[in-house]
């Protein structure tokens, strides 16, 4: 939905507002480095509580210790926020057209948006570790609606204006908590006390969480430290490009976060029942499923960035401005995606030092890459740094992972999960890209790239062993049953 209606946002609003909107949504992944890991470890310990490591009191103790702390650094982001709101606007973001007590204001609003949505991920997190997926799945659908869609009705409908954007985003964040709180509640079993806050429930989780904590520092070097320094860097207008770029390429995590947020609980719980075969068995065909759905949308995005982004924004000139930049960053985020159930098979085992090790190192990298490529390459630069690094991610890293976790499985997941669908969908997106002329109405392009997405995904589908075996048992199911 977010990603639906940035058009809208943009033709109402301008490409610089879009740059402030996309600059709450940095100011955002960074806040969650307050969450000092909590969110993720207590997913894992909801998780351990429906495999029988937890009581229903601990697990609700555990629950309300973490909600004090969340409302204590909730209640500081508001402040902190609202107080250097003048100075962001005046010594770090660059607008042309927006005047700088606008930006200011904004930016105060934005602290009440950022605070509650902190206090989403606590409970979502929760959710999931109770494997309530599918009803999350259902009310971030309609919540997400609400959000997106209900902005740009006030923008086209009551006043095109960023202030009416940022107040609504808060009040849904609001609502978000309020519901996500009454259902985390409403599916943990009753207890014979009211849960209190107990520091030895926090105390006994730090080694995970303090892992954790490290691991999203240094993820979030990783992956915002761009954005954050061409705010800097660049103009806000050049930065609203480059964040459109990423948020399109942002898209295909849409297809890797249900895998990974269904996966994740169910690797915690073989890990804990010692169950290998299963383990293996999971590992292998999630990471596959994963490629097939990944890879199709993927090359779409990198070959064909361009007459994509004219079918999305009906804007020519944007599009050409934006599709070097979502080539590259779409095929960097492939490259990231391929790591997912890697990464989420480490949490499972509790094994949280590699990712810190391997992040630190690529952050000494990454960060005097960027201050070199951007001034001398602009936004490009950038874009191009990603892709290096998520390469070396699927390249290098993979190789130490499974020498300690599943040694014997490297080259199966290589081969089955990254090389050939990849090279069939290479080969299939050069033949359509040379071969098959797009029109130039704006519906038949979309007809067209549909189609040919269409075509690219039953290549792929064909190329790995796990969805090849799927398909012909839909086949012998079929026949059988006539």
């Amino acid at each position: 939905m977010g990603l639906a209606f940035v058009p809208i946002y943009i033709y109402y609003l301008g490409i610089e507002a879009w740059g402030l909107i996309s600059f709450m949504t940095i100011l955002q992944a960074w806040l969650t480095l307050l969450d000092m890991g909590l969110t993720p470890t207590l997913s894992r310990e909801m998780a351990r509580f429906q495999a029988g490591a937890h009581s229903a009191q601990s697990i609700r103790d555990l629950l309300r210790s973490l909600e004090v702390v969340y409302g204590v650094v909730a209640i500081a982001v508001v402040v902190i926020v609202w107080i250097t709101a003048p100075w962001v606007a005046r010594n770090w973001l660059r607008a042309e057209h927006i005047s700088t007590a606008t930006v200011a204001q904004s930016i105060g609003m934005m602290g009440l948006v950022l605070a509650a949505r902190m206090a989403e991920q606590v409970y979502r997190g929760a959710i999931q570790g109770l494997h309530r997926q599918v009803w999350l799945n259902g009310a971030q659908s309609v919540l997400a609606t609400l959000r997106w869609a209900g902005a740009a009705g006030l923008l086209a409908w009551v006043e095109a204006s960023i202030e009416v954007f940022f107040l609504w985003q808060g009040v849904v964040s609001l609502l978000s908590v309020a519901i996500l709180v009454r259902q985390t509640y409403y599916w943990l079993p009753p207890i014979e006390r009211a849960a209190r806050f107990d520091w030895g429930a926090l105390v006994r989780i730090r080694s995970f969480a303090g892992g954790m904590a490290a691991t999203t520092l240094l993820t979030l070097l990783l992956t915002q430290v761009d954005k954050l320094l061409l705010s800097k860097l660049v103009s806000l207008e050049d930065f609203g490009y480059y964040t459109l770029a990423a948020s399109a390429a942002g898209t295909l995590y849409f297809l890797v976060s249900p895998i990974v947020i269904a996966i994740s609980p169910r690797l915690t719980g073989l890990v804990a029942q010692t169950d290998e075969q299963a383990l293996r068995n999971l590992y292998q065909s999630a990471s596959q499923w994963l490629t097939v759905i990944l890879i199709p949308a993927a090359l779409m995005m990198a070959a064909f960035a361009e007459p994509l982004l004219y079918v999305w924004t009906d804007n020519r000139s944007l599009s050409r401005e934006v599709a070097p930049l979502l080539a590259l960053l779409a095929i960097g985020t492939l490259f990231n995606g391929f790591m997912h159930i890697p990464y989420a098979m480490q949490l499972a085992h509790g094994w949280t030092s590699f990712a810190v090790r391997i992040n630190s190192i690529a952050v000494v990298v990454i960060v005097p890459a960027i201050l070199w490529a951007v001034p001398r390459y602009g936004a490009l630069g950038a874009a191009w740094v990603w892709l290096l690094l998520n390469a070396s991610y699927v390249l290098i890293c993979i190789h130490f992972m499974h020498r300690r976790l599943l040694p014997e499985e490297k080259w199966r997941w290589y081969r089955e999960g990254v090389f050939k669908p990849l090279l069939a969908g290479s080969i299939a997106v050069w033949v359509m890209f040379h071969w098959i002329e797009l029109p130039q109405s704006r519906v038949l392009l979309a007809v067209a790239l549909v189609g040919k997405l269409l075509l690219l995904t039953v290549v792929v589908l064909l190329s790995t062993s796990v969805s090849r075996t799927w398909i012909q048992q839909r086949i012998k199911g079929y026949f059988f049953q006539k």
